[in-house]
This record gives structure tokens, sequence and C-alpha cells, in this order.
């Protein structure tokens, strides 16, 4: 039944209040006071300690402590005062009930700069396998492997750990407990339900954790999807960017890349094979152009030393088909290798032997036609 006077409820409510401020003003006042001193102290003690860390990792130059002050500098601003206040609190001069809503909230606090505080530990160690497994060199084959797996674990373990943080917060408070245990402990109907609603996100979810295990490409791998070539920039959770060769962006689901085949050319190795075709006339000398095709090879940096083959690979109507063969480090090398001979080869070809361009041949009869007597 509705209160018959609720302006009396709420002035009753807000004089209550009044009344408890003034019986207990002197303890709040001293205990606010004593509040703000001890954030303000572990403010600067912060300060303290994150000054001397950073000259001391700038001192020795450790990757390590670099990382921790880099990562640590955001969540500390919060831990600091949060511990302090659970140590000042149990010793202030507060009534009962204030003293539990504030041990209360502070320990919300807690719950969260601890969160908060493992996924700084997790960017560290990110930090620490990206400087351990560097992918900016030309065998990179171990580091690309590591990194996305681990890039995949990272986000699976933040996940976590957020969903944790918030079920262990709901739990504090007795009327919506049950809230966050539900949330840790009841995965059966509710998985259910959200999995019927959510199955593209769940297959993408899957698809990633098989992606991560198994393998079939690497941060930084060169692949070709639907005819676009290009380089996997980032896996993300529910897809994956491939940076293309002219520096557009191809996003593609995840799921994609287990109900489809597509090219990866750097699986087990970076090193490539480049070819070229040319079409030239049956007069060409095979040899020469060969001995030329090896000049060339040695005069660029982008072959790797290993293969230079020209062949005649087919006989046609009019054209003989050769094809060279180079090998590269990796994929932009070998399309610049291409080129690179391609050009070269044709300009041997114009300046030498122009006629073993391709050319067509015809018969011409000269007929004389009479005009009748003269």
């Amino acid at each position: 039944m509705p209160d018959p006077h609720p302006n009396q409820c709420g002035k009753r409510k807000e004089g209550g209040i009044l009344q408890f401020i003034e019986q207990h003003w002197r303890q709040l006042a001293w205990s606010g006071g004593i509040l703000a001193a001890a954030i303000v102290v572990s403010l600067i003690l912060r300060r303290i300690v994150f000054w001397l860390l950073d000259k001391l990792t700038r001192r020795k130059g450790s990757a390590l402590g670099e990382s921790l002050v880099r990562h640590g500098r955001g969540p500390s601003r919060w831990i600091f005062p949060t511990f302090t206040v659970l140590v000042v609190l149990p010793g202030l001069p507060l009534p009962n009930t204030l003293m539990t809503v504030l041990i209360h909230i502070a320990g919300l606090g807690l719950i969260a700069a601890c969160a908060w505080l493992t996924v700084l530990f997790i960017a560290v160690i990110s930090d620490m396998i990206s400087g351990r497994y560097r992918i900016d060199v030309a065998d990179n084959l171990v580091a690309r492997r590591i990194r996305t797996q681990f890039q995949m674990l990272q986000r699976l373990a933040i996940t976590l750990v957020v969903v944790v943080a918030v079920s262990i917060a709901l739990m504090t408070f007795p009327s919506i407990k049950h809230i966050g245990m539900s949330i840790l402990a009841s995965a059966g109907l509710a998985s259910l339900v959200v999995g019927m609603a959510m199955k593209g996100t769940l297959s993408n979810l899957i698809a990633g954790v098989q992606i991560a295990f198994a393998q079939p490409f690497r941060v930084e791998d060169a692949v070709v999807i639907d005819g676009e070539w290009g380089w996997i920039e980032e896996i993300g959770m529910m897809y994956v960017v491939v940076r293309i060769w002219d520096l557009r962006r191809l996003v593609v689901p995840l799921s994609y890349f287990l109900d489809n085949s597509f090219q990866n050319w750097t699986r087990n190795s970076a090193d490539l094979l480049a070819h070229c075709f040319f079409y030239t006339d049956y007069t060409v000398p095979v040899d020469e152009l060969r001995a030329e095709l090896r000049k060339v090879c040695e005069s660029t940096p982008l072959w790797n030393k290993k293969v230079c083959v020209l062949q005649v690979t087919d006989a046609l109507q009019n054209v003989l088909q050769l094809r060279a063969l180079m090998d590269a480090r990796n994929s932009s090398e070998a399309w610049d290798l291409r080129c690179y001979v391609r050009e070269k080869l044709v300009d041997f070809l114009q300046k030498n032997h122009h006629g073993s361009l391709p050319r067509y041949r015809a018969d011409l009869e000269n007929r004389m036609v009479s005009s009748g007597p003269a």
C-alpha cells in the first residue's frame, strides 16, 4: 500500500541524516582529515617509488623494469590510495554503520585494483615476449608462432579476469549475491541460451582458439585470400586484419579460415621462389639469355643466391614461352625481384637481340594484275 505522506517520509530521512551528522560531526571531520592526509601521503609515496624505479631502469637499461614502470603508472594511482584506506579505516573513530559502508566501498576498490594489477602483469609478460621473440628480423618463424599464440591467450585471460572480478564484486552485495555466483557457477542453461543466440560469435571464439594452437597462419604471415595478397597484421577475438600490399585492410572473420581454403606463403619458411614468364621469337639465344639472367640476379641483393634458372616451358605457334625462376627471402622481396628481372631481361633483348622479340610472320604473294591491252 503506498505511503499516504511521501513528503513526510522524505523529511524524516533528511532529518535523520542531519541528526547523524550533528551527533558525529567531530568523528566525521577527524576521520575525513585522516583519510585525506593518508591518501595524499600514499600518492606522494607512489610518486617517489616510480621516480626511483624510472631512474633505476634507465641506469640499468632493464626491459622488464621499463615495462613495469610504463604499465604500472595508471593502476598505481588507484592501488596505493585503496590499500592506504583499507589500512587506516579500522583505526578511525567512525560509527559502525558508516565504517561498514566505507570498508565495503574500499573492498570493491581493492577487487578492481587487483584485477587491474593482473591485467598489468599480463601486459608486462606480453612486452617480455615481444622483446624476446622479435618479428622485425629475417628468420622470425618461431617468433611469429609464439606471439600469435600468446596474443590469443592474452585476450582470453583479460576477458576471464574481468568476468571473475565483476562476479566477486557482485557477490559482496547480499541482495544480489546470487547474480555473482550464477556468473561463476551456472554455465548450464545460460550457456545454451547464449550459445543459440550468439552462434556466429561463439564460432569465431572457438576458431580463434583453434587457430592459436593449430597455427594455420601467424602474425606477419604472407597470405592470399580471395585473390588479395597481403600480410596478417592483427588476429583479434572475432576477426583477422590482413594488410594488403597496397596498404588497404581486409577484415576477415576467424571462422572463414576454418571453412575456406587460402594460401599461406610463409607457413614453414619465409623463403619463396619468384618466377616470371617471357614470350620470345624462336630465334632467341636461350643460353645467352640464361647467362644474362645469372648476371641480373647477382647484381641485386633481392636474390637469395640459391636458385637461378631459365627454362623453355612451352613452344607455342608463334612464340617460345620462357620461365625465369629465382629465390627470395620473403614475399615482398620476391615480388620486387620478379619485376626487376623482367625489366632487365626485356631491356637486354631490346638492346642486343631485337629480332628475338615476339613477331608475326606472313607470306606475301605478288600478283600481276593485267589491266588489258596497252
